[in-house]
Order: C-alpha cells, then structure tokens, then sequence
C-alpha cells in the first residue's frame, strides 16, 4: 500500500511539473489547425479556377454570337472557323469535349420565335428548321433576327479530390455550359447559306 501510495505521489508531482511547460503547446495547435488551412487554401482555389473558366466560356459563348450577328451571311466552313474562335477565348484552359452550337432564330411579327437554321461542331443541325424555341422576353422584338450561341466545355478540377485512391476520374469533372443571344447587325436575318 505504501509503494502504491508512494508512487501516485510521485505521479502527482511530475504532473504538476509538466502542466506549466507550454514548450509543444505550438506544434500541437498547428496540427490540428494545418490540414483545416490546407483544406481552405485548395478550395478557394478550386472556386476561383472554376469561376473564371466559367467567365471564359461566357465570354466565348458571347463572342461567338457577336461575330454571327456581324455578318449578312454566314456557311458552314464560317461557322466551323468560331470554334476557333473560342479554343482562343478560353485558353489556356482546353477545349477538349467542346460542344458548340450556333442557331438563326427568326422572330415573327406576332413574338413567335422559329429557327431558321443551326449548326453544330459535328456540321449537323442540332435543331429542327421551324421549330419553336424559348427566347428571353426582352429580345421578343417582332419582326427580327437572333443568333443564339451555345457552349459546354468539360472542367476538370486540378487539386480537389485529385487522384485520389477510389476517386473517379468523373467526379473530378464538371460541365461549364453558356450561351449567348445577339441581334443581327447588318440585314433583316442572317441566311446560312448551306444550313439546314
């Protein structure tokens, strides 16, 4: 009984010797707090990569739609030449998985919106000649003519859920998509000359 008393005495007083010492109390708080920090710094920058892609598809999508509504008429082969147009806009990021549609929308003296053309990066029609389409309200002006822009572009996220062991490749990706209305600038409408 004395030896066990005697050592939880001894216990007592290495204790009491050890609870001023604050020399590890720095490393400790810094563990705990380091992966938090860590975890903010990436986010944050995950959120501002993903918010300016996401601003370069819509300057894309709208620079697309500008360059259309300049002209009197448009084909194919000139369509074909925007995806350059926004591989140039949104770089440095890639344009791998592009999917670009441009559409000549006609509306009538009544508000009713058609497309009388549309073009996708494959060369197909995307849409179907005369169907009816949903416009903003504000650019319901009858009798006019709208080129409508359409972008997506796959967004891989750099540091977030990273090649992680049993991440997805997919759940590292996501969709910017955009699109764009302008009013045509030089004509009545834009014809394409060799759209369907």
């Amino acid at each position: 009984m004395r030896v066990l008393r005697a050592s939880l005495i001894r216990m007592k007083d290495r204790l009491a010797r050890l609870l001023p010492d604050r020399s590890g109390a720095s490393a400790v708080e810094f563990a705990f707090l380091a992966p938090i920090l860590i975890a903010i710094y990436v986010s944050s920058f995950e959120i501002t990569e993903g918010y300016n892609s996401a601003g370069k598809v819509l300057k894309a999508a709208g620079t697309v739609a500008d360059i259309v509504a300049r002209q009197s008429t448009v084909d194919k082969t000139f369509l074909n030449e925007m995806i350059d147009t926004v591989e140039a806009t949104i770089a440095p990021h890639t344009a791998t998985g592009l999917k670009l549609k441009i559409s000549g929308i006609t509306i009538d003296s009544a508000g009713n919106a058609k497309v009388l053309w549309s073009w996708n990066q494959a060369g197909n029609a995307p849409y179907v000649k005369g169907s009816a389409v949903t416009v903003p309200d504000d650019l319901k002006t009858p009798s006019s003519f709208l080129v409508h822009s359409e972008i997506s572009v796959p967004h891989t996220l750099l540091l977030f859920l990273s090649s992680g062991a049993g991440v997805a490749r997919d759940a590292r990706s996501i969709t910017l998509s955009r699109d764009f209305y302008y009013r045509q600038r030089l004509s009545e409408d834009i014809p394409c000359i060799d759209c369907s």
